[in-house]
C-alpha cells in the first residue's frame, strides 16, 4: 500500500514557520529513504535553531549536539518543544523534541558551555582538507532521491570512493521562510548528510539500506560561513551494525567531529 503523502508548505526554504514552535516542511526537506518523510539533516538544523534561541547566553556556546532518531520523521506539520534540563553558571544541558503526528520523532540534547580565552594553548590535530574551489562538482542526486539532496550544491575532493571521501556542501535555501537563522545553525542543518556522501554500498533493491539511528556532533570551535566540509569514513560490522565517522570543516579549517550509528538491512 502506498503511503499517503503529507501536505507540504511551498517556497524556496526548508520550513514554513507557523508560530509558537510550529512548522511545516517543504519538498526541500524531503528524505532520501521515503518520499513521505523528512531528511534528518534540515530537521537537525531546525532543532539546533530552537536550542540556540532558548534562553540565550552570550557567554556560552553549544559544544555538543546529540540527536536520537526515534522513528520515521514525517513530512508536513510538526512542532518543537525546547526546555532546560540542567541549568548552571558555566555548563547547561538543553533539550528539544520534534513532535509529529502525536509522537516524538527526534530528541536532541545540547551541552552549552562557558567560553574563555584559551588561545595560548589552542591546537588541533585534525588535518585540513582541500578547499571547495579545489574540488570538482558532485551530483548527490545521481545516487540519492529526495528533495533535500536536490537542494544542495556539492563538491568532491580527489580520492573519493565507496566507504570514504571528502565532500563540501552548501545550500542556497534558508532554513525557514523567516531567513533569520545563524550560519552555525545552517551548518548544523547539513551535517547528517555525512551518512550518504561515500556510501559503502549503493542504496537500492538487492543491496542494503543503512539509515542512522543517531547523530552526535562535538565541536571544539564554533563554525561559520556557508560551506560545510565532510571528511568521511564508513565502517560496516559483521552483525548488522555500522558507523559513519566524520571530521567537520568550515573554510577556516576543522572544527569538530560527527558520529552516526547505522542499522544495516537487506533491501
Amino acid at each position: 500500500m502506498t503511503k499517503e503523502l503529507p501536505e507540504l508548505a511551498q517556497g524556496n526554504f526548508y520550513y514554513e514557520s507557523l508560530g509558537d514552535g510550529r512548522f511545516r516542511s517543504t519538498i526541500h526537506a524531503q528524505g532520501a529513504w521515503n518520499e513521505h518523510e523528512q531528511h534528518m539533516a534540515p530537521a537537525a538544523g531546525l532543532m539546533a535553531d530552537s536550542l540556540e534561541r532558548h534562553e540565550p547566553r552570550t557567554d556560552m556556546r553549544m559544544a555538543r549536539l546529540s540527536y536520537e532518531i526515534l522513528g520515521l520523521i514525517p513530512g508536513g506539520s510538526f512542532h518543537i518543544e525546547t526546555t532546560t534540563l540542567r541549568p548552571g553558571r558555566t555548563i547547561e544541558l538543553l533539550q528539544a523534541e520534534l513532535v509529529a503526528n502525536g509522537r516524538v520523532a527526534i530528541r536532541a540534547t545540547a551541552w552549552r558551555m562557558i567560553t574563555s580565552d584559551t588561545s595560548a594553548v589552542a591546537a588541533v590535530e585534525d588535518v585540513t582538507i582541500p578547499a571547495p574551489d579545489d574540488c570538482k562538482p558532485f551530483d548527490g542526486a545521481v545516487i540519492w532521491p529526495g528533495g533535500y539532496i536536490r537542494s544542495l550544491e556539492m563538491r568532491v575532493a580527489e580520492g573519493h570512493r565507496h566507504g570514504a571521501g571528502t565532500v563540501w556542501l552548501r545550500t542556497g535555501h534558508p532554513l525557514t521562510d523567516e531567513a533569520d537563522s545563524s550560519d552555525f545553525v545552517r551548518l548544523m542543518g547539513l551535517v547528517d548528510t555525512a551518512n550518504g556522501i561515500a556510501a559503502r554500498v549503493m542504496p537500492g533493491e538487492g543491496s542494503y539500506a543503512f539509515p542512522n539511528l543517531d547523530l552526535q556532533i562535538h565541536m571544539y570551535r564554533r563554525p561559520g560561513g556557508q560551506w560545510l566540509g565532510l571528511d568521511n569514513a564508513v565502517s560496516f560490522g559483521t552483525d548488522g551494525i555500522g558507523l559513519t565517522s566524520t571530521v567537520l570543516h568550515d573554510l577556516q579549517g576543522p572544527f569538530g567531529r560527527a558520529e552516526q550509528i547505522l542499522t544495516l538491512r537487506r533491501t
